[in-house]
């Protein structure tokens, strides 16, 4: 009986040997893959990238810049990658939100983030009040820079203000009167009025809004009276008369506004741009990263996508990872300059 047991085990085991066997053979032959190709085919995280939708997240609501350049871009990167890029917005905190939430994300290339300016500012923004970062700038690998254009001071077109000079006199008059809104503390909408304000020696009041679309709606409906914003989300409403421009914070001026000074032009030393770049996790791998980057780089030529910055007011400023990279730490210490010298808010009211 104990022999009857074990003659189906020793049957296997020669049938196992057969057959391996056999499969070295067709291996020698070239009839299968080598095996340790057919181990990283097989292997997790070996699928070649992307194999699934991508999510690309704005921290702010619909209508703002990030949105205006992230949602162009989105339409040719999915035909050159050929899988979905969905929007995704993770608004609040003057951005903080979603970019903390994209800094902490698996880095494998399927989160992705459309940053602004306010990027490299709500970290030092925080040390500053004696908090502890969101995030890190460290958090981050650059992929592509996609627009960069200065912000716009408006204000109605019923408003008595004609010129930033009318402005700052009025506000050194009435300290605290004239207020603007913006897309939340030190955001890329709040830092630039900041700005004005130390350069004029004038106190104004800020009321911060959940992203830029809120705060261009509330100038709009007559809740604040003054507001820096980049171009695209103004740029139609000062062409239907309903906004005015006074000025640019730009090193020369805005092609679309050409009879809109530059604070420079007026004697006001502050400059101030609002960029759009798009970033993955650090640590996200050097072969994703190359991938996005050229997607990135035949995307921004697309007609279409071309078409529909030009329609929001968003002029093209695309630059490849290494030269962004230089960009943004070159802004990056300057912002935390400007942001060490607006100090406190606190310390304002």
């Amino acid at each position: 009986m104990t022999r009857m047991r074990w003659f189906p085990v020793l049957a296997l085991q020669m049938l196992v040997k057969r057959r391996m066997a056999t499969l070295a053979w067709l291996g020698l032959l070239g009839l299968l893959p080598p095996l340790p190709q057919a181990m990283a085919q097989s292997a997790p995280g070996a699928e070649p990238y992307p194999a699934r939708p991508i999510t690309m997240v704005v921290a702010f609501p619909p209508g703002g810049v990030a949105d205006l350049t992230a949602r162009p871009l989105a339409v040719p990167l999915e035909r050159i990658l050929r899988q979905r890029v969905l929007i995704e917005t993770r608004a609040g905190a003057g951005g903080a939100i979603g970019n903390a939430h994209v800094a902490r994300a698996r880095p494998d290339g399927y989160t992705l983030l459309m940053a602004l300016s306010s990027l490299s500012i709500l970290p030092e923004a925080d040390k500053v009040n004696g908090r502890t970062p969101a995030y890190s700038l460290d958090q981050f690998a650059p992929i592509a820079l996609i627009s960069s254009d200065p912000t716009i001071l408006v204000v109605r077109s019923e408003s008595p203000l004609k010129s930033v000079k009318e402005l700052l006199e009025a506000a050194r008059a009435q300290p605290g009167k004239f207020n603007y809104s913006s897309s939340g503390l030190y955001s890329a909408l709040h830092t630039p009025m900041e700005m004005l304000a130390l350069a004029g020696d004038v106190k104004l009041f800020h009321v911060p809004y959940q992203g830029g679309a809120p705060a261009v709606t509330a100038l709009l409906g007559g809740q604040v009276e003054l507001l820096a914003s980049g171009p695209g989300p103004v740029l139609p409403h000062i062409k239907a008369g309903k906004l005015r421009a006074l000025a640019s914070w730009g090193g020369r001026r805005h092609p679309a506004l050409p009879d809109v000074p530059t604070l420079k032009e007026l004697g006001i030393e502050a400059e101030f741009y609002i960029w759009a770049g798009l970033y993955a996790p650090a640590g996200t791998p050097e072969p994703v990263l190359r991938r996005l980057r050229e997607a990135v780089r035949e995307a921004v030529q697309d007609p279409q996508f071309r078409a529909g910055m030009e329609a929001a007011g968003q002029p093209l400023d695309y630059r490849d990872a290494p030269e962004f990279r230089s960009f943004w730490e070159t802004d990056a210490k300057k912002m935390a300059d400007v942001v060490r010298r607006i100090g406190r808010l606190e310390d304002k009211k």
